[in-house]
């Protein structure tokens, strides 16, 4: 099981959003690749970034602060926002981020996702952001008519390699995992599925870890938690090494 600090990217700066509102972000650092390679330093294995900018604007806004994280850490980066489009899915994976998430894209394009994922195998992951079961796209301010559980069969189908489940609304509020969609979820899927919102405490990464011996479940994102303090990364890795 991995945990996966996140560095989201917002205005060239390391912040974190409540349930994804960009009106309500809190700043952790200037610059984002003192984060990334504060995490690496402390035993981060993966390290999760978002182009928030990116996520609402529809465009790669943060690329060249991407590029800067993956050219100075020796650990991969997966980064989602932003990428709705094959040209800057490879332009990412090109300059160095080993795979890309995809979401707004994945849910509304389902033939361009498809070509994607056949063209960079194993490199191309799917978003799955709900809120009250409903999934969100554009930035989580679009719903996009389905549920994931329903949307997850064909996404698999079309290749996704790994899957990312977000509950909005315990995004950044630091108020412990939805776990029974979560579960459901990692249950169906057949590919592996990372965790995040709500990702608060020991006892998430406690309640999580059974998970990745009976279903798909393979890690978690965690970004407040890590920064405040209410969760330990090094002994998170500590307690997770001990069990395997």
């Amino acid at each position: 099981m991995i945990v996966f600090p996140a560095v989201d990217i917002q205005g060239g700066k390391a912040v974190r959003l409540r349930q994804g509102r960009a009106e309500e972000s809190t700043v952790y650092a200037q610059d984002p690749l003192e984060a990334a390679l504060a995490w690496q330093e402390r035993g981060a294995r993966w390290l999760h970034v978002v182009d928030l900018d990116g996520a609402f604007d529809g465009k790669p806004s943060n690329s060249r602060i991407v590029n800067r994280i993956c050219a100075a850490l020796s650990i991969p980066v997966q980064l989602g926002g932003g990428i709705r489009d094959a040209a800057t899915a490879k332009a990412y994976l090109d300059a160095g981020v080993a795979r890309v998430i995809i979401g707004t894209l994945a849910l509304e394009k389902p033939g361009i996702f498809a070509e994607l994922c056949a063209a960079h195998p194993g490199k191309i992951g799917v978003s799955l952001d709900a809120d009250n079961g409903r999934l969100k796209s554009r930035g989580w301010l679009a719903d996009a008519g389905q549920t994931a559980e329903a949307a997850l069969p064909r996404l698999l189908n079309d290749g996704a390699a790994f899957v990312i489940y977000t509950d909005i609304s315990r995004d950044g509020m630091q108020s412990g995992l939805n776990m029974p969609a979560l579960e459901s979820l990692a249950r169906l899927s057949s590919v592996p599925v990372i965790a995040a919102g709500g990702v608060a405490t020991m006892d998430d990464i406690r309640s999580l870890y059974p998970l990745t011996r009976t279903t798909s479940l393979a890690g978690a994102v965690s970004g407040k938690a890590l920064y405040e303090g209410s969760l330990s990364l090094e002994e998170a890795n500590a307690w997770i090494a001990a069990q395997e």
